[in-house]
């Protein structure tokens, strides 16, 4: 187990992406991936607000709500650490603090839960002031609806601003970063991102690690690299 950042959030070192909840995987075979990887040690489950609106009959969101009804059928709700993002859904889009407010309350509401460990800014929204959407943020911590505040896909002059302008509000800075980052993909991320990084304590949840399946390996090809190296 690993804290994120210099958060409390202690969590598993492999987290779950729920992007396929709804999408490729139905509810079924959902409740089957999130108790095989409770089973196996995990806590940490990702998901986002706009999963996934793309599929023809969705609307958004439901991957949140397989979510929701799995902690609920389980009754494992605390022991779990949820994490979602905010403003790619269809009907809350952006980053305005009146977005935020509502699209958090739409989450939460399928997510069946009264908080949220983990709430990120999904996308950076440049029409909307930093200091107008981490005052959201804020809101939502002090009212108890989320625990901590994660940014993903920032840009490094951006994520210097949020932290201060939390510095200069006296507010608790973003603990965690989403980044794009695999063996493919390693810039912005290495040269720009991670020396900020560094600088704040961030943790660090990378997405597409395996470059949308282009680093994977069946068992049989890992077979015939340990074969054709011996």
């Amino acid at each position: 187990m690993a804290l994120i950042g210099k958060s409390d959030l202690d969590v598993f070192a492999l987290g779950l992406g729920g992007n396929t909840f709804g999408w490729t995987s139905d509810a079924e075979t959902s409740f089957a991936v999130l108790d095989a990887f409770v089973a196996g040690g995990g806590n940490f489950i990702d998901s986002a607000d706009s999963y996934s609106w793309w599929v023809e009959g969705n609307v958004g969101g439901e991957s949140e709500t397989i979510i929701g009804q799995w902690t609920k059928a389980r009754g494992n709700r605390d022991s779990v650490i949820i994490a979602t993002k905010v403003s790619r859904h269809p009907r809350f889009r952006g980053l305005s603090a009146q977005n935020v407010s509502a699209a958090a309350d739409a989450s939460l509401a399928r997510l069946a839960t009264d908080y949220i460990d983990l709430y990120y800014v999904h996308y950076d929204d440049p029409d909307v002031p930093v200091e107008e959407t981490a005052g959201a943020f804020r809101a939502l911590q002090v009212a108890g609806k989320i625990r901590q505040v994660g940014l993903s896909n920032f840009t490094a002059p951006r994520l210097r601003e949020w932290m201060s302008v939390a510095e200069a509000n006296g507010w608790p800075a973003p603990v965690a970063l989403q980044p794009q980052y695999s063996l493919v993909e390693r810039e912005p991320y290495e040269s720009d991102l991670a020396p900020v990084i560094a600088e704040f304590g961030l943790g660090v949840m990378p997405y597409y690690s395996l470059a949308s399946a282009t680093l994977e390996l069946t068992a049989a090809e890992i077979s015939a690299l340990d074969a054709a190296s011996s």
